[in-house]
């Protein structure tokens, strides 16, 4: 017997129909989570906005709850969506406290995790260095903006941060106040919200010039943090080089 699928309330395929007349085999929970990734990234569902329930999802999407709860579960995993009991679901937004809970994994030793203050040193446009163009995906000579600050946590700085972004995506930055919270400016002015990060770490000793940045002896062992930010669709769209003083703190990574 043939599964019977819904339709759209206008009149569009559903996704198991689509799916069909595309020969697309990934898993159906996959594609509407897809589908439900790209209000996100396109802006129709905006940070801290309700989404339809999961039955309403279902209707419009030819689908069973079934599917749609499993698109929700993987979202609200990755942290795209959050839920509240007797609420609802929304979306998520780049929050200090989501930050510091899913990107910032520099804790101070006495175990408390904070937000750390930023203090700017320049925003500039420059050519990509090799390593960002390659990292971004961005064609030789292609223009970045750069970001140069410092990080300090209870009032001592312990981390020099560059942070590189494609020009193209982030016209008038340069001009623009820089704010603590980055990925919400990201999101909010520029309509770029980051779903994920992919870093490197690696043992270093500090050379002159970042010794004096953080006020340490050259030379001082210190952690440096190579990060590849993602958009919701995939594209890399930031990478960060944070160098990290962990004498009075550490990097923690909850692994579940």
């Amino acid at each position: 017997m043939k599964r019977a699928t819904l339709r759209h309330a206008s009149g569009l395929p559903s996704v198991t129909e689509r799916a069909a007349a595309t020969a697309d085999f990934r898993p159906l929970y996959r594609q509407v989570k897809d589908m439900l990734v790209a209000r996100i990234a396109d802006g129709r569902w905006t940070p801290e906005q309700a989404i339809p329930n999961e039955f309403e999802l279902a209707a419009e999407l030819g689908v069973s709850q079934g599917t749609v709860r499993k698109a929700l579960d993987e979202m609200a995993g990755e942290n795209l969506l959050v839920r509240y009991q007797g609420r609802g679901t929304f979306v998520a937004s780049h929050d200090e406290a989501r930050i510091l809970f899913q990107f910032f994994k520099l804790v101070p030793d006495t175990g408390e995790k904070v937000f750390p203050e930023s203090t700017i040193v320049d925003t500039t446009q420059i050519k990509a260095p090799r390593a960002t163009s390659d990292a971004l995906g961005l064609d030789a000579g292609a223009q970045v903006i750069r970001i140069r600050r410092l990080r300090s946590l209870s009032g001592r700085p312990v981390i020099s941060e560059t942070i590189m972004l494609p020009a193209t995506s982030f016209a008038g930055l340069v001009q623009a106040p820089i704010p603590n919270n980055l990925y919400q400016l990201y999101a909010a002015k520029f309509g770029v919200r980051i779903a994920r990060a992919q870093e490197r770490l690696k043992a270093i000793a500090l050379s002159a010039k970042q010794a004096r940045e953080l006020g340490v002896a050259e030379l001082t062992p210190a952690l440096m943090i190579d990060r590849i930010a993602f958009g919701l669709d995939g594209r890399p769209i930031e990478h960060r080089i944070s160098i990290c003083l962990t004498e009075d703190a550490h990097y923690l990574s909850d692994l579940k």
